[in-house]
């Protein structure tokens, strides 16, 4: 072999491809695995794979934080988040949340969820130190209080998303801070923000109305004037609206959504007892095409007239609970038997209704096809011996929750 030949066939591929090239090739692989891969090759391409990582999940301290932020400098999303498991641990630290904030600066999304061990520090230094990031997961970091996530407000002005759930010392300055700097908040969560009151759903609607998704279950200090408030704000981007056990809320809430949102896909009002009969039924018309997922238990005053409104005109349901409705009885089924429709239900929860029975739910497998689960649960006149008396041939994949042994579907909580 001459010389110019052998020069030929010793020559080495990183030699020949620019690590812009390189980056071209790793774009194209699909798995994580196949890119772990490509970083064992050598270690030019290793650093390559690590440049150009945007997710990374972990468990580490401040010197393997830093030594982290050295590899991925292009990081995007961190989950540091801690499990129920390990909720004895403290887990994330304020000094971690320092070097968080020095070293991953390109950082958009940030999951701390159950981090016990952080406080207004910490959050001090996320809103100095990250200024693009737009999604922030503190839920149960029970230190947390307005001052710290202001603070975040303050820094982080392209926020989308906030989960505030069980942080127990937010207020309403939180919402106030929301509402002056994060315009483009699209998603926020503050279950069991129990101080949360009106005064602050209220300005949180005169600066950001863009929601798509508000989550305040067991938030009993709000009422209808503050939830009101967003709906009308936040009209064309509604999606989603949990409200569970907020005793408050009454039919102004449900006429206002009727009235202004026309998104609508998910409504949680599980516990909202003066919620009337008369706003379901204008619920149902208003949500025809929109609202998927419905969760009514506990609305005492639903009846069998306006449940059968739900059914028939809203199409698109697909999750229904009327638990604990105790009113409601088969007529509501029989109502809609006469009709042309399918229903798209996949889930049905009727626990603890003592007037339905076998002939009721067998109107109900004869309208949907789509079911996936259905749970009858201390209905008393519903036995797994008298469906199969009756002879009702459920769905392929339907489950029949009878005494609690099968996991419910988390879509309605």
């Amino acid at each position: 072999m001459n010389g110019a030949g052998s020069g030929s066939s010793n020559l080495c591929i990183n030699d020949t491809l620019t690590d812009d090239e390189l980056r071209s090739i790793l774009a194209k692989l699909e798995s994580e695995k196949d890119k772990e891969i490509f970083g064992l090759v050598c270690k030019r391409w290793l650093r390559l794979q690590s440049t150009e990582r945007k997710k990374l999940a972990a468990r580490a301290g401040p010197h393997m934080l830093r030594r982290m932020a050295d590899r991925f400098t292009r990081l995007l999303e961190l989950d540091l988040a801690q499990s129920v498991s390990r909720s004895f641990y403290p887990g994330v630290t304020d000094s971690d949340l320092a070097v968080i904030a020095n070293g991953f600066t390109c950082l958009r999304v940030l999951n701390l969820h159950n981090c016990k061990g952080i406080s207004d520090v910490g959050m001090k230094a996320i809103g100095e130190g990250l200024s693009l990031l737009q999604s922030l997961d503190v839920s149960y970091c029970r230190k947390l209080t307005d001052k710290g996530l202001a603070a975040v407000a303050k820094g982080c002005s392209d926020l989308r998303v906030l989960h505030l759930a069980g942080c127990r010392f937010v207020t309403d300055g939180i919402l106030e801070a929301l509402s002056k700097n994060c315009h483009n908040l699209e998603k926020l969560g503050l279950q069991g923000c129990t101080n949360i009151t009106n005064y602050g759903l209220i300005s949180l609607a005169s600066g950001c109305q863009q929601i798509k998704y508000l989550d305040i279950n067991k938030c009993s200090n709000v009422s209808d004037v503050g939830v009101s408030s967003v709906s009308r704000a936040c009209s064309s981007s509604l999606k989603t609206l949990k409200l569970l056990d907020c005793y408050k809320i009454g039919d102004e809430t449900i006429l206002s959504l009727s009235k202004y949102c026309d998104n609508l896909e998910t409504l949680i009002i599980g516990g909202c007892r003066d919620v009337s009969n008369d706003a379901i039924k204008s619920l149902a018309a208003a949500g025809r095409s929109s609202l998927k997922n419905l969760r009514m238990d506990w609305c005492l005053n639903l009846s069998d007239s306006s449940l059968s409104c739900i059914l028939s005109q809203c199409r698109n349901l697909e999750a229904l609970d009327i638990g604990c409705c105790e009113e409601v009885s088969d007529a509501a089924f029989e109502l809609i038997s006469s009709e042309e429709v399918d229903l798209r239900l996949k889930i049905l929860k009727v626990s603890n209704c003592p007037k339905i029975t076998v002939a009721g739910i067998g109107i109900l497998v004869g309208k949907c096809s789509y079911l996936e689960y259905l749970d009858v649960r201390s209905c008393p006149h519903i036995t797994k011996a008298g469906l199969d008396e009756a002879g009702l041939h459920f769905p392929e994949f339907c489950k029949v929750n009878f005494n609690g042994t099968i996991n419910e579907p988390v879509v309605l909580i």
